[in-house]
């Protein structure tokens, strides 16, 4: 006669109270990773160097940050939508030099002429060509259901050819323009510095705001958030999901097109490999800053503070004159984990919730 088995007891409340403690700690820290990580690269990179803190490096500093933001920001929307955008860059790269042609003059063939619209003609149409270039990836990935990832990998190649086909792979040297011609101030958006900052800083910030009270205020952000966290239940409930889809990535492309536009100022000059790497960056910063790569969680704050750690890390291992081969190792790895952050923090969320809701279960009623 085989004697009975018995079931293993069940885990005491205190037990099961105690772990969704440990659990919700781990939660937190992991929530609070890119401070984290920002406080430690300070330190460390200011061990390392003297002249990391000094004012003229944090001015440089903050300037290329707020690049990065700007990109960051739209890639934020892309990825609460529960998408990506891998173009980012080639679009940045050719915002440039469409800026450069236009500047240097666009010669109309068939009229025999040169033409040289305004800076803020432009402003206007460079962040225009983002903007269609974005607006192809959604058809892409609406209509043609393309996943994102390839969709957008290839529109990379798409936008640096159609760039290097513009320039002939050659750099606009001087886009100051000409008093004569009515088409200088460009170099504003790059080295500007309204009420004593620097004007890169402001669009970021104005872009922050507006992109802040987007989510949080509109029925858009609402949309983002339901579609990117459950899609077809966001379909059932209304939500025009292709709509919403197809336009964030035309904002992602217009706020890349607009840092193709201070990268160029700033340097007075546009190139057609400019903005390389630089969706690497966003993608890192809006990952770190406590986005999930499924879609439906991410915030400005996070984002802003990822993007400071992105941009504090390239800064710090220039600094620090590492070589550029091991620089693009670092950022390469930093990427990896990054993303093995992010699946570790949605693993211990899910046994948090679980441990919770066995932990509530036992409550006396």
């Amino acid at each position: 006669m085989t004697p009975r088995e018995t079931p293993p007891e069940p885990a005491s409340p205190g037990k099961t109270a105690t772990e969704a403690r440990r659990l919700s700690v781990v939660n937190g820290l992991f929530e609070l990773r890119a401070l984290i990580a920002l406080v430690a690269m300070i330190v460390v990179f200011r061990l390392l160097s003297d002249a990391f803190l000094s004012m003229p490096n944090l001015v440089m500093m903050a300037k290329h940050i707020a690049i990065n933001a700007v990109i960051a920001l739209g890639m934020l929307l892309v990825v609460v939508r529960g998408g990506i955008d891998l173009s980012v860059g080639s679009i940045a790269g050719l915002s440039g030099v469409v800026a450069g042609e236009l500047l240097e003059g666009l010669r109309l063939g068939f009229a025999d002429v040169v033409a040289y619209p305004p800076v803020w003609g432009v402003i206007v149409l460079c962040v225009a060509v983002g903007m269609l270039v974005g607006l192809v990836n959604g058809v892409v990935i609406t209509r043609f259901k393309v996943p994102p990832f390839i969709a957008t990998f290839g529109m990379l190649y798409v936008a640096r050819g159609i760039a290097l086909l513009i320039s002939g792979g050659s750099t606009y040297p001087n886009l100051d323009g000409n008093p004569e011609l009515g088409n200088t101030g460009f170099e504003v958006l790059g080295i500007g510095s309204p009420l004593g900052l620097p004007m890169p800083i402001w669009i970021a910030v104005l872009l922050a705001v507006t992109v802040m009270l987007v989510l949080t205020r509109t029925p858009f952000g609402r949309w983002l958030y339901a579609a990117g966290g459950n899609e077809r239940a966001a379909e059932l409930s209304g939500v025009p999901i292709d709509r919403v889809k197809t336009a964030v990535y035309v904002i992602s492309g217009a706020c890349a097109a607009l840092a193709g536009l201070v990268i160029a100022s700033e340097l007075t000059s546009a190139t057609p490999l400019a903005g390389e790497t630089y969706e690497l960056n966003a993608i890192s910063a809006v990952i770190l800053g406590g986005a999930a790569l499924g879609g439906g969680l991410g915030t400005v704050r996070g984002t802003l503070i990822g993007a400071c750690v992105i941009g504090l890390l390239s800064e710090g291992l220039v600094i620090t004159g590492l070589s550029a081969f091991w620089q693009i190792v670092i950022k390469g790895t930093v990427l990896v984990l990054v993303v093995m952050l992010d699946r570790g923090r949605q693993r211990f969320q899910r046994r948090g919730a679980t441990v919770s809701a066995m932990a509530a279960g036992r409550r006396p009623g």
